[in-house]
């Protein structure tokens, strides 16, 4: 057996492994973005774990050092090409895994996309509602003159995560029926810092074809890079951490001369996902959806129709 077809064979075990132990990701292929550990996780020692709240009723994940692409493959007939990854939001210290994650997903499959979920690698915030509390704390002192050391290094390892997964996906795009130039990363709030990250700074292989940082994301002063690609970007008014960023980064876009789509809803504060609060900001994921159509993204061509 070539060294390939192990490594091949040894993901699709890790995969399926992984699908049986986690109860949230039943059903789903679950596909490790590394063979055997993330590059700089070697000492990690912190044990993945899902909660639930405390302020909702939503799923969270946290402490994960074992990154991973949940996939979200459509049916034959409906395939037409286009993946998406998405970087669900939380701070970099747990992940709204439902709301901007599995939601998205499942909106995306029943369009013809594949979708994937990233899980990228978290800060280790304890095991306990009380450590993690704690650890917030810890973090909300830091200063760009007294940066959290350890938050900047977990920050580098997600990017870096985001990188890898567009490299996997570009690598079986084959195996899953998808045109290795129609590849999209999309994510929200510390999704969007992961995804615009990736986006200023990649490789060939590692260059996501579009993006949508959602109310997360900006360039940090640097220049638009000449291969920057199309972005999608939504966010409302009333978001304070993210709402005149997002309006930046736009005209930064055009500035360069890239296509940019914004959208800007009164209302929906931060973090609103695929919640429905019923206001207009509900309707994001459906301009999304428009703003695709109109790049010819849910359109198949001949050569997308090869499927899993």
């Amino acid at each position: 057996m070539t060294k390939t077809k192990l490594i091949m064979a040894g993901c699709g075990i890790a995969a399926l492994l992984l699908s049986i132990s986690s109860p949230v990701l039943a059903q789903q292929p679950v596909i490790p973005l590394y063979l055997g550990v993330a590059p700089g996780s070697e000492n990690a020692r912190q044990k993945e774990r899902e909660v639930i709240g405390p302020t909702d009723n939503q799923p969270r994940i946290r402490n994960v050092t074992q990154p991973t692409l949940a996939a979200y493959l459509p049916d034959r007939d409906k395939a037409n090409g286009t993946a998406i990854i998405i970087a669900p939001g939380g701070g970099f210290m747990h992940l709204a895994i439902k709301k901007e994650g599995y939601d998205v997903a499942r909106w995306l499959q029943a369009r013809g996309v594949a979708a994937f979920v990233l899980k990228y690698r978290l800060i280790n915030t304890g095991e306990t509602e009380e450590e993690y509390q704690k650890r917030s704390a810890e973090l909300a002192r830091a200063t760009p003159s007294q940066p959290n050391l350890e938050r900047q290094t977990v920050i580098a390892q997600a990017v870096a995560d985001g990188r890898q997964a567009i490299r996997l996906v570009r690598q079986r795009a084959a195996e899953w029926g998808i045109a290795p130039d129609r590849i999209g990363l999309m994510g929200f709030s510390a999704g969007g810092i992961l995804t615009m990250s990736v986006v200023m700074k990649h490789d060939a292989e590692s260059r996501p074809n579009f993006a949508a940082p959602i109310y997360g994301g900006s360039t940090e002063g640097q220049a638009v890079p000449a291969d920057a690609p199309p972005l999608f970007i939504a966010v409302a008014d009333d978001d304070r951490a993210f709402s005149a960023s997002s309006a930046k980064l736009y005209l930064e876009w055009k500035a360069a001369a890239r296509p940019a789509e914004l959208h800007i809803y009164s209302q929906g504060g931060h973090g609103f996902g695929m919640s429905k609060r019923g206001l207009p900001v509900d309707g994001w994921i459906d301009r999304f959806g428009d703003w695709l159509r109109q790049q010819g993204l849910l359109t198949a061509t001949p050569s997308t129709r090869v499927h899993q």
